[in-house]
């Protein structure tokens, strides 16, 4: 004999865009390095981070993924540079410790390798509308944005997924 048992229905337990989202998230200025995203990314444990302008608004997302094509990308034919010793010194003339090394920066802005769309509901947006969009769009998360257009918030799919229960 097979016995069958129901299983629970779970709920949503939440409204609107505002009860799902998470407030106030970690973001990235534009005109920040890509090096500065990738420590932000790293130390957090972040996939990705909304882009904002100087006004708050945001202008886009950067994600590991964007850095990891930007690092794939950047092509770098160094000539080898030799230096004596007697050479290297601080800006005061002291002369630099063993060990030293002079290193390439990257000067790329995150602006110049994040994806630039932006896409947002207001946080009065139903859930319903708010599944439907990224499914839709087939993102792992939606910014929120207040009527003056400013970032507010963020929902990414484990945010719906926490509000699941019976």
């Amino acid at each position: 004999m097979i016995t069958l048992t129901a299983r629970p229905v779970l709920h949503l337990n939440a409204e609107t865009a505002e009860d799902l989202m998470v407030p106030n998230p970690v973001s990235v200025r534009a005109n920040a390095t890509v090096h500065e995203a990738m420590a932000l990314l790293i130390d957090k444990g972040y996939s990705a981070a909304p882009v904002i302008d100087d006004t708050g608004k945001p202008v886009g997302v950067v994600s590991r993924s964007d850095i990891l094509v930007h690092e794939r990308q950047k092509i770098e034919h160094v000539e080898p540079e030799f230096y004596h010793r007697g050479e290297l010194a601080t800006g005061a003339g002291e002369p630099l410790s063993s060990g030293f090394q002079v290193e390439r920066v990257d000067r790329a802005m995150v602006e110049d390798i994040m994806t630039p769309a932006v896409f947002a509901v207001p946080p009065d947006a139903h859930v319903s509308r708010v599944i439907e969009e990224m499914l839709t769009l087939k993102v792992h998360r939606l910014f929120v944005v207040g009527r003056d257009g400013v970032l507010v918030g963020v929902i990414s799919v484990l945010d719906i997924l926490r509000r699941l229960g019976p």
